[in-house]
């Protein structure tokens, strides 16, 4: 009955009060994303201005990447990069207003006569916005695809822009009629990527890298060092590969 009444009247003993619900002045709602731009245009990324965004994201493009004493991934190569860029299938780039990322990866921004207003009235575009947001799609263009480097920068991360990122992928992939989707992604990635509409393989499939070590390789293999960072093991050109 002292509880009951304890509760009518606005006051919980403090042995209740650690199972009562947050109120919804003390519930923080994410913030919807800043006024955005998503390209698919290839052309609308600057080579190095996402190189920068690698690097932010500290994302790599290697399944080994280097890493230096703070945990830092190396920098991506940036014509390697290039390539990357002329043979993905489906690129997504997301900008927005300079003011509004911190990280300022391209120093971009829109000032003159006027002040800052200018920039905050004016639409986005690829021209006079920042680069925030990145995605991209490998395919065969006929029967499957997978998406890569999904990226947002730290500052406006959770706040819905990756997922649009793989909603603007997949939408180019469906409307050319591929439906075979994947999205290669670590444990720590999977959660979003389940949001997005992803889950496990039917087929319980898994992905599986050629990664040999070198106490294991034929006489028919030679040994190739990938740039400092994995010995690898590819086919020997003295032959035919027997499938």
């Amino acid at each position: 009955m002292a509880v009951a009444a304890a509760v009518h009247g606005g006051y919980l003993p403090s042995k209740f009060r650690r199972f009562t619900q947050p109120t919804v002045s003390q519930i923080r709602p994410t913030p919807p994303p800043p006024p955005l731009f998503i390209s698919t245009n290839p052309n609308d990324v600057n080579p190095i201005h996402l190189r920068d965004l690698y690097s932010v994201c500290n994302h790599s493009c290697h399944r080994f990447p280097k890493l230096n004493s703070e945990g830092r991934v190396e920098p991506v190569d940036i014509d390697k990069l290039r390539k990357a860029l002329l043979h993905s299938y489906v690129v997504a780039s997301v900008f927005t207003r300079p003011d509004l990322a911190p990280e300022n990866v391209s120093g971009s921004g829109l000032t003159g006569i006027g002040g800052d207003w200018i920039g905050k009235v004016v639409p986005v575009t690829p021209g006079n916005g920042e680069l925030v947001g990145f995605g991209r799609a490998v395919s065969d263009s006929g029967l499957t695809a997978a998406i890569y480097d999904v990226m947002v920068i730290p500052s406006l991360r959770r706040r819905g822009i990756g997922r649009k990122i793989v909603q603007r992928i997949l939408r180019v992939l469906v409307n050319r009629d591929i439906y075979d989707i994947a999205a290669l992604c670590s444990d720590q990635q999977k959660p979003f990527f389940g949001a997005c509409g992803f889950g496990d393989d039917v087929l319980v499939s898994t992905t599986m890298m050629y990664t040999r070590s070198a106490s294991t390789h034929s006489e028919d293999e030679q040994m190739v060092k990938c740039a400092g960072r994995k010995l690898l093991l590819v086919p020997s050109l003295r032959g035919n590969l027997k499938i």
